[in-house]
């Protein structure tokens, strides 16, 4: 016979694929039995179709088309012997779903196979309708399948029952007419029946709030009947699993109890009684007797209030985290973590069993318990789960510390009983984890070292003994580094000694040492030996003696092919040599910083783009790391230079110092020249245009009250970034050389601000114009004061209007809010909105600016662009 004529037996196809050696061969073999099968079908080859169909099956489970088929499939289930049929019907299953149109054609034959007079006919219809009936199939035979429901065989009332839960979820408007018949079967005796129906009762409790009312005041006494019976009933082969009689059932029905108690109280205490004899009785050495204890926790946290039960069903769940099983453990976790809310002190009578947890070789059963531990922790048992915790944290794996590191931090943060309480977890977790430690975590605990000045001396001995023996964790150098530049003279001279301190012996030379140390490892990043610079500068004012060695130790770094070390190294280094009269007053210690206002400016120190949209301030937990603004890429492409962003929430340690360092208008003319040494350290600050402020803190310099010169502090340096950005501005306004010897302030050029500048169309469309009106204020020609006005062209009223813009780098903007949000239609009423402009390359290049304009009208969102090329030229000139 041919190998692959049509009567090729199955076997043998199936045998010729697996004999294939590569994946070619297997693509030739399948490639040929389906060109057979195609001739046969073109033949209407009546005696090998089942066959021919039986094939496809198997070609189709390999993953090859057989679209081709499915008309076979209609023709074998309009045959009339049963063994067709049942090919037929698999077939449709296998080969069809709910979305192909052809199966609209076999309605008609499943219509009359549920009407036929052999009951494994109809046995197959139910199958396959429960399968892939869709929304229309489910209405056309919606009567047959309810008539079946009543139905003399066993069999076929549970087939109906199941195909009826697939039709009351496509269609939910039929359920009333399965509620009485589901509700007879919950009386059967025959088990099988007997699931189905409690299973479809369940469902249509779900979609039908008349089914969940009816069978609440109806049955919830008959099902804890049955329940009960089914606890109580005798040893019953046919039903036994592993000493449970039926477990299914047990299981069924505890499910659907759920659904009647939810809610309702009477309905509730109707379960109780049955609940607590489930929860006591049934054994828990076998994974049966574990399933329905599991069903029967869920059950009575999901019904109304009992304490009593309660307490027992989280019992329960604490012998369960001591099984063996993983599985049967991280169930039990994550059921402990939906009862905290219900029942939170039993809960923790199961604390240490959790804690274990942690311990636990499964990494999910670690983060799982983790995360229950982090909620049970509360004021009066934040210490002894704090301190299992960090005992923990030495020992675990690196996988895993950095989640334990971010939690454990945040318990520290969240109930901590005082700071010197404070100071001392955080300082463990530093040594024993600092490198998984965010940076908001140790911006935090400098705040809080800060505002606590009653511990500075403690704190600065406390991280220079850390140092010694864990340099390797680079959060706990940086905070080492910044406490040694600011008490260093405390740690030198044991100022602030508490009680439950050892002296200890620390020479000025000794301190030095530590700093450079951290500058000199090879491990730690930019941002360490940038602060451990700083703290080099301060401790030159701090250790007068040291002044020459830390001299040498900066000026190593003078030229380094980092640009920032090199840079701060020559700066730092004119201070020392140059700049004697100015060095104590910049160094001095950061003012204190009470914990309220860091947590206000921590909540709102993300990067905001120059938009009009007003956003709650953004509360981050300890051990995440801020989010960086997402750049307008759509409006930056004005040049090669990125767009500088036209506010900031500053770095940590400017929002120390209490300053604004952003840019703000100068309001005085030339008569307000500065003193020369202040121009000389913005310089070398390499701030640029000096910077207004309101703060004392930047009055330090001045030595006439009426002369203010405002700066910024040199630690504001201590972020790289801003650092970076600020010398890069600097190095192009002047040469390095200005830095350093630039004594006497260039004279401004006078500037007539006088001008009246014309109304500028902006940008106009079909359907929105934009007008600017400019002004300038005396003094400060480089500032543009901006008046947008904006016009809707169009009968429809334009709501949640939004007006966005971006500038190049050399520009520097902000943006008021608007005046509304809704601009009326056909131009009667504006929108005005002011913007301000500062050009740092005034006279050198022009404004430029490119914008965005979205506003809704019948709820579409409309988006407009444009960009601004054409700026009066007196504005930047």
């Amino acid at each position: 016979m041919n190998p692959f004529s049509s009567g090729t037996r199955l076997r043998d196809m199936i045998r010729a694929i697996r004999a294939c050696k590569t994946a070619a061969e297997e693509r030739a073999v399948v490639r040929k039995e389906c060109a057979a099968i195609r001739t046969s079908m073109n033949e209407n080859d009546q005696d090998y179709r089942h066959r021919n169909l039986a094939k496809l099956m198997f070609i189709h489970m390999l993953g090859y088309p057989t679209h081709f088929g499915q008309m076979e499939c209609l023709k074998l289930i309009a045959s009339a012997g049963f063994p067709e049929k049942r090919i037929g019907y698999l077939g449709l299953m296998l080969l069809l779903d709910e979305r192909q149109e052809v199966l609209m054609l076999v309605t008609n034959s499943l219509k009359q196979d549920l009407n036929h007079s052999n009951q494994y006919i109809v046995g197959l219809a139910l199958c396959a309708l429960g399968n892939i009936c869709s929304a229309e199939m489910a209405r056309d035979l919606a009567p047959e399948v309810e008539r079946l429901l009543q139905f003399r065989d066993p069999n076929v009332r549970k087939k109906a029952a199941l195909c009826t839960i697939r039709i009351i979820k496509k269609v939910p408007d039929l359920s009333e007419n399965f509620i009485n018949p589901a509700a007879a079967l919950l009386k059967e005796k025959h088990h099988g029946v007997l699931i189905t129906g409690i299973q479809l009762c369940t469902d249509l409790c779900k979609v039908s709030p008349e089914a969940l009312e009816f069978l609440r005041k109806k049955h919830t006494d008959g099902l804890v009947k049955t329940l009960k019976d089914a606890v109580n009933s005798p040893y019953t082969p046919e039903y036994d699993i592993s000493g449970i009689a039926d477990p299914f059932l047990h299981i069924r029905l505890l499910k659907l109890l759920r659904v009647l108690g939810q809610g309702d109280a009477d309905a509730s205490d109707a379960m109780n009684d049955i609940l607590a004899q489930v929860a006591t009785k049934t054994e828990s050495n076998k994974n049966a007797g574990n399933a329905i204890l599991y069903e029967c926790v869920e059950t009575i946290m999901s019904i109304e209030d009992n304490g009593g039960l309660r307490v027992l069903a989280i019992n329960i769940l604490g012998r369960f985290l001591s099984n063996r099983d993983n599985n049967i453990r991280y169930v039990a976790l994550n059921m402990l973590m939906k009862a905290i809310t219900v029942d939170a002190q039993a809960v923790q009578r199961h604390r240490a069993t959790i804690l274990e947890c942690v311990k636990d070789s499964d990494a999910s059963i670690q983060k799982r318990a983790l995360e229950l531990v982090y909620v049970l922790v509360n004021e009066t048992n934040v210490k002894p789960l704090t301190k299992e915790l960090i005992d923990y944290l030495e020992v675990s794996d690196q996988e895993f510390k950095g989640e334990l590191t971010a939690k454990i931090c945040s318990i520290i943060e969240k109930f901590s009983p005082e700071k010197n309480w404070y100071i001392d977890q955080m300082l463990k977790v530093l040594k024993k984890a600092g490198n998984f430690v965010k940076d908001e975590v140790w911006h935090a605990l400098i705040a809080v070292i800060s505002s606590a000045s009653d511990l500075h001396g403690y704190t600065v001995r406390a991280l220079y003994k850390a140092f010694q023996t864990s340099s390797e964790q680079e959060s706990l150098v940086r905070v080492a580094v910044w406490c040694i530049g600011e008490y260093g003279d405390m740690l030198v001279n044991n100022v602030g000694m508490l009680d439950i301190e050892d002296p200890i012996t620390v020479t000025e030379s000794d301190t030095v040492d530590v700093v450079k140390i951290a500058i000199k490892h090879h491990a730690l990043d930019l941002t360490t030996k940038a602060m451990a610079l700083i703290a080099l500068l301060k401790l030159s004012s701090r250790f007068p003696s040291c002044s020459e060695r830390i001299k040498d130790i900066i000026v190593q770094h003078k030229g380094s092919f980092v640009l920032e070390l090199q840079q701060r190294s020559l700066e730092f280094n004119s201070i020392i040599e140059k700049h004697q009269n100015i060095r104590s007053a910049l160094v001095e210690r950061m003012p204190i910083l009470d914990d309220a206002t860091f947590s206000t400016r921590r909540a709102g120190s993300l990067p905001a783009a120059a938009s009009t949209s007003g956003g709650a301030s953004l509360n981050l937990p300890n051990g995440v790391a801020k989010p960086s603004a997402a750049p307008l890429v759509d409006l930056l492409d004005l040049s090669d230079d990125l767009p500088a962003p036209c506010s900031s929430g500053g770095d940590f340690l400017q929002d120390l110092l209490g300053v604004d360092l952003s840019p703000a208008p100068s309001q005085s003319g030339i008569g307000q020249i500065q003193k020369a040494g202040t121009d000389v350290l913005l310089d070398l600050l390499s701030i640029g245009t000096p910077l207004q402020s309101s703060s004392p803190t930047t009055d330090i310099l001045s030595s006439n009250q009426n002369d203010k010169s405002p700066i910024a502090t040199l630690d504001a340096l201590s972020s790289p970034s801003s650092l970076s950005a600020q010398a890069t501005s600097s190095a192009r306004a002047a040469p390095m050389m200005d830095l350093l010897d630039g004594f006497g302030p260039s004279p401004l050029k006078p500037e007539d601000n006088g001008s009246v500048y014309p109304p500028l169309v902006a940008f106009q469309s079909s359907s929105l114009r934009i007008t600017f009106n400019f002004s300038k204020q005396p003094g400060n020609p480089q500032t543009t004061l901006i008046q947008a006005t904006f016009t809707n062209l169009t009968p429809n009223v334009f709501t949640d209007f939004i007006f966005l813009a971006a500038v190049p780098k050399f520009l520097q903007l902000h943006l008021d809010p608007a005046s509304s949000n809704i601009l009326p239609a056909s131009g009667n009423g504006s929108i005005t909105q002011n913007l301000r402009v500062t050009n740092s390359q005034h006279g050198k290049k022009s404004l430029v600016m490119r914008t965005r304009m979205s506003y809704k009208f019948d709820n579409k969102v409309t988006l407009e662009e444009g960009q601004i090329n054409n700026f009066p030229q007196d504005l930047g000139s």
